[in-house]
């Protein structure tokens, strides 16, 4: 009995743990989303970095700074860190942050867990960009990493990658039951599922996604490992088995977990939009039914990443149609966001000038998938820039924009400053102008034939890549100002007031963003 009663004494004489060891062992839900947070920006710049090496290397045709090999590296790891380090781990931040406050709840349902998945990341990607240094040198083969590329013809590095997907996708894994067991469990009374914030909403929906692809992953980066080390031949046509059945296996993980990237994202949207519109958000039930549908529909398209691998005309109709058929949900978010704006006493703070943003060019990219999407038209444009164009304007003027408007948005809140706006708006600019002319060249490089991952071009494609590479270094560096921004307003702008946006709104934004109690106001409140 003694000795217990001193060992607890004891526990409580130490306090809480202090400088590096409080980020280390804390369990407090906004340390864990302040450190994924900061880990995605870094992530963001170095994967950024490496996008710099592409664009500067296809600046003009010839091969000038770079090996190919290199180059295929950073086409690589430029996408794996960019998917799996910048924006997922960002989206599980502000999930930390946000859902317990947005639900009443005290922290997160699972604290040690949570602390355990996020510490697993900084290793896996350590590792990962340590395969760079290894003889034979990184991954080569597109963050797809499609047999036999990465199977017989690749570098000993492989295995380190492998290694460290699995890690990746144990945090993934982690980060959703976390997420799943505080929404269903930890809701404040009366806040029914019906009552949550989107953002709420399209998380616990993510999560669902996260725990039924991240094995598939698993499982295909295992096989990967067992074809090259233990004589299997999942994926080897001259042991019985098939290349092609890789391209399956990737991209029902592969499918899913786009929608992973963009559910959070029109949360987010959802919650800025009706703020700065001064309006409860329009149709939240059907956003509600239209997010789960995305997700269900999400499980039924992932060959249209193959229409070239010679399917039978049925199955290239049955996914076309598929495919198709996903971009109602879709659309329906888009017109409940444009109505929600419609005669709202709109103004433009930064976060409002992203979330519009979000809008007009995730718009854009949802039109391209929807080509795309199309047999015939994909059939022509696969693995042309045509498709590198489509996918970053929705994971960067998407997925990236909804994180960056999510900052200015609740930053306030977090750490008790306001940024600054004229800063902020001048960010938003830079970024968008920089943007655009970064990728909408490409889709003329694709509809003209300019095939993707290469490191070399034809000359006839000089004048658009140069284009497009001034447009990319102007938003890399539109980035680093962000970082600026942002160390900025943590040292101290001006004082946030209790009610961050009340000048814009006669509502607390939180309120606006869960607008179930609040369908008396039929017109927007006065402002004050």
């Amino acid at each position: 009995m003694t000795t217990a009663t001193t060992h607890e004494g004891d526990h409580h004489d130490h306090g809480p743990a202090t400088g590096l060891m409080r980020w280390v062992t804390t369990t407090n839900h906004k340390d864990i989303g302040t450190l994924y947070l900061w880990l995605s920006f870094i992530m963001l710049l170095t994967g950024g970095a490496m996008a710099m090496v592409i664009r500067a290397e296809l600046f003009q045709p010839g091969l000038q700074l770079v090996e190919p090999q290199f180059f295929n590296s950073m086409t690589t790891m430029h996408g794996l860190i960019m998917v799996f380090g910048a924006i997922m781990p960002a989206f599980v931040g502000l999930a930390n942050w946000l859902i317990p406050m947005m639900i009443g709840a005290p922290d997160m349902a699972l604290p040690r867990m949570n602390n355990w998945s996020f510490w697993i990341l900084p290793f896996a990607f350590t590792m990962l960009a340590s395969t760079l240094f290894m003889e034979g040198g990184g991954p080569a083969f597109g963050w797809t990493f499609y047999a036999p590329l990465s199977t017989t013809f690749a570098p000993d590095s492989t295995d380190f990658f492998i290694f460290a997907v699995h890690m990746m996708g144990i945090s993934s894994v982690m980060g959703a039951i976390n997420v799943i067991a505080t929404i269903l469990n930890m809701r404040a009374p009366g806040m029914t599922l019906m009552k949550m914030p989107l953002f709420v909403w399209t998380w616990l929906i993510t999560a669902y996604l996260l725990i039924a692809v991240m094995p598939v992953l698993a499982g295909a980066v295992t096989m990967m490992l067992t074809d090259r080390h233990f004589g299997t031949s999942f994926f080897d046509a001259a042991g019985g088995g098939d290349p092609v059945m890789f391209q399956h296996v990737f991209w029902f993980f592969g499918h899913p977990e786009v929608y992973i990237m963009i559910l959070p994202a029109f949360g987010i949207i959802s919650a800025i939009i009706p703020t700065f519109a001064r309006k409860p958000l329009f149709g939240y039930s059907s956003m509600v039914y239209a997010s789960a549908s995305i997700a269900i529909l999400s499980f039924m398209v992932w060959a249209h990443h193959m229409f070239t691998v010679g399917m039978p005309v049925a199955g290239e109709l049955y996914f076309m149609y598929a495919t198709v058929m996903i971009s109602v949900p879709t659309g329906v978010k888009i017109f409940n966001w444009v109505t929600t704006m419609w005669r709202g006493s709109m103004t433009f703070e930064t976060p409002m000038l992203f979330a519009i943003g979000f809008v007009v060019m995730f718009t854009i990219g949802g039109f391209s998938g929807l080509m795309l999407g199309v047999a015939p038209v994909d059939t022509q444009y696969h693995d042309t820039y045509f498709v590198v164009a489509h996918f970053h304007y929705v994971l960067v003027t998407g997925a990236l924009y909804s994180i960056i408007a999510a900052f200015y948005y609740w930053v306030p809140k977090w750490t008790g400053h306001m940024y600054d706006e004229t800063l902020g708006k001048i960010h938003f600019w830079w970024s968008t102008i920089a943007v655009n002319v970064l990728f909408f060249p490409q889709h003329f490089l694709g509809l003209a034939g300019m095939p993707r991952r290469i490191p070399d071009y034809s000359v006839q494609f000089s004048e658009f890549n140069m284009i497009s590479s001034l447009g990319g270094f102007a938003f890399g560096l539109a980035q680093v100002f962000f970082l600026y921004i942002v160390i900025k307003t943590i040292k101290g702008g001006e004082k946030a007031t209790d009610i961050v946006w009340e000048g814009a709104t006669g509502l607390e934004f939180e309120q606006l963003a869960s607008p179930a109690p609040y369908h008396s106001f039929n017109t927007a409140p006065e402002i004050k």
